[in-house]
């Protein structure tokens, strides 16, 4: 949810009774500061932030979120070892997504208080098994005793029933909220996600960090590149500084990285995250009394 969840759909989500969440991925520091301070002058209700360890001034952004007290960190894309003690040593409970059972098992022994298992139909960064979230739930169910969330393909009241029917206590949701209206993501971001159909959207560059995104003109060159057998250090040079934000921020539907889920294929509208949160929350209980009724 880089250049997407700011404190504005963190605060929409957490309002509707969801628990938002701020992306700290592409922000710097003293912007992340600034998002954590506007949440809490406008929200009283419970946020997290989440921080994938892959970027850079994790040391300061960890002391930002212990400072302004966060009550909630999921850590991403590195090793829960390295921050989860000192975090639960400040009183934060703290979550950290995972692809695998290998990982989730690491998680686990680290001392998370849950984990988030993602299947790779989730946007952005993601796992290199790609292993799916139908079968990946039911696998991190069997071997871990903390809570599990879920994600990866989940938008909507039936993928949320499904995913606690497989063993989740409850589920994250990306992509359905980088389509609202309080996500930051550039409008013509936004119309591409709503523009995008089945298969539009590939997982790649995994000897980076592998990547969901939406086939377009820069994905095309990465697709040349493979084709000639192009080394890491050319993948890299393609990819370049600053991709996701000229996509997803900025609007550059042709050179920029487009990020999203497979469940983009479904997305048919931008609407308040609040309304998207209902709706979710609606269909899943309508369903539960069905089956209750059954």
């Amino acid at each position: 949810m880089i250049w997407v969840s700011g404190w504005k759909l963190a605060r929409a989500v957490s309002d509707a009774g969801g628990l938002g969440i701020i992306g700290a991925g592409s922000m710097y520091p003293d912007v992340l500061r600034e998002h954590i301070l506007k949440f809490k002058a406008h929200s009283r209700r419970p946020f997290a932030v989440n921080v994938p360890m892959l970027y850079p001034d994790l040391d300061t952004i960890i002391d930002i979120i212990i400072e302004e007290k966060v009550p909630i960190v999921f850590t991403s894309a590195g090793n829960p070892a390295t921050y989860t003690s000192r975090l639960k040593d400040e009183g934060l409970k703290v979550v950290h997504v995972v692809s695998s059972v290998k990982f989730a098992l690491k998680a686990q022994a680290a001392g998370v208080d849950a984990v988030v298992a993602e299947g790779f139909e989730a946007g952005g960064h993601n796992g290199k098994e790609e292993t799916t979230t139908m079968v990946l739930i039911p696998a991190v169910r069997k071997e871990v005793d903390i809570p599990l969330i879920a994600a990866g393909g989940i938008g909507s009241g039936a993928s949320m029933m499904a995913a606690m029917a497989l063993g989740a206590e409850g589920v994250q949701v990306g992509s359905r909220f980088a389509a609202s209206e309080e996500s930051s993501a550039h409008q013509a971001f936004k119309q591409a996600i709503v523009e995008a159909k089945e298969g539009d959207t590939i997982l790649t560059l995994k000897e980076l960090a592998p990547v969901r995104l939406i086939k377009n003109k820069f994905y095309q060159q990465i697709k040349a590149a493979y084709e000639r057998g192009a080394s890491v250090e050319e993948l890299r040079q393609i990819l370049g500084r600053a991709r996701a934000k000229k996509g997803m921020f900025e609007g550059d539907l042709d050179e920029g990285e487009l990020e999203i889920g497979q469940i983009s294929a479904i997305i048919d509208s931008v609407l308040p995250a609040g309304k998207i949160l209902n709706q979710i929350v609606e269909e899943f209980q309508s369903l539960r009394e069905q089956i209750s009724r059954a």
